[in-house]
């Protein structure tokens, strides 16, 4: 783990060789939905010295906004504002959940949490958790399964269920909507979140490949390799090399006076 001394030296010579071309590009892959190894809880962020973290303080749950001048799809926010948005598939062991929130928060980062209607039954608490600590919390469906295959009915009950599950616990359907297992959603399913109350979909333009456990540096090699102003990228909770990778990644960002933003703060003027 980073908290050993030897290991940060390692993410950070990883961090320097992040101009090499991007593995996302070479696997091909372009659903961060995808199945990886299931990680073990991680005992916390590391030690480091990243910027100090704003006070958590209780946000209201905020409901969907329409961004004018923006498609009904949006992969990336801006490219002229210093400004990215960290999304994060919410679903996995609520220990390395927290884990990661921590050290977006250590970081000086706020990120946007698209949360499976099915992981915030397991675990309610993580909802307030979320929004405490000034992050978004948002809509990945109920069941997390291949929503853009699916027939009509189905694909709308699996927007509407886990947006019940959000208005439950949060009193709104969240602030954004993004369709699962896929990268961009069919049409249908962009008109049925329309007709469920989200005016957006929430794509994202860099895939870290978290999922598929690749290691830390691999982790921080892919998004540094791609990221760029207005980026809006794809990571989850539930993998133990995104909790390491996020202390380097973070200082890396900030290396490059890149703001780390909720996915709202970055498509606002």
């Amino acid at each position: 783990m980073l908290s050993q001394p030897g290991r940060r030296a390692a993410l950070r010579t990883a961090l320097r060789a992040a101009a090499l071309p991007a593995v996302a590009a070479a696997a091909g892959l372009t659903a961060a939905c995808g199945p990886g190894r299931p990680a073990t809880a991680s005992s916390g962020p590391p030690p480091g010295a990243a910027r100090p973290a704003r006070p958590a303080q209780a946000a209201p749950a905020a409901a969907p906004r329409r961004f004018a001048g923006q498609p009904v799809e949006i992969d990336h926010g801006p490219r002229d504002r210093p400004r990215v948005a960290l999304t994060f598939h919410g679903n996995g062991d609520p220990a390395i959940a927290r884990s990661v929130l921590a050290a977006a928060e250590k970081g000086g980062a706020r990120v946007t949490v698209l949360a499976i209607g099915s992981w915030l039954d397991a675990h309610p608490e993580l909802a307030r958790r979320i929004l405490d600590g000034g992050h978004e919390l948002g809509n990945h469906t109920q069941r997390h399964l291949a929503i853009n295959d699916m027939p009509e009915a189905e694909a709308y009950a699996e927007i509407t269920g886990c947006a019940q599950r959000l208005k439950r616990l949060t009193g709104s359907i969240g602030t954004w909507f993004r369709p699962s297992q896929t990268q961009y959603a069919t049409p249908l399913v962009r008109k049925l979140a329309q007709r469920a109350g989200y005016p957006h979909v929430l794509s994202y333009d860099v895939d870290s490949l978290d999922f598929t456990s690749p290691g830390a540096a691999a982790v921080i090699r892919t998004v540094t390799g791609t990221i760029r102003p207005g980026s809006v990228v794809s990571l989850h909770f539930g993998y133990a090399d995104t909790v390491d990778a996020m202390p380097p990644l973070l200082e890396e960002l900030a290396r490059r006076k890149l703001r780390a933003v909720t996915t709202t703060e970055l498509l606002t003027p």
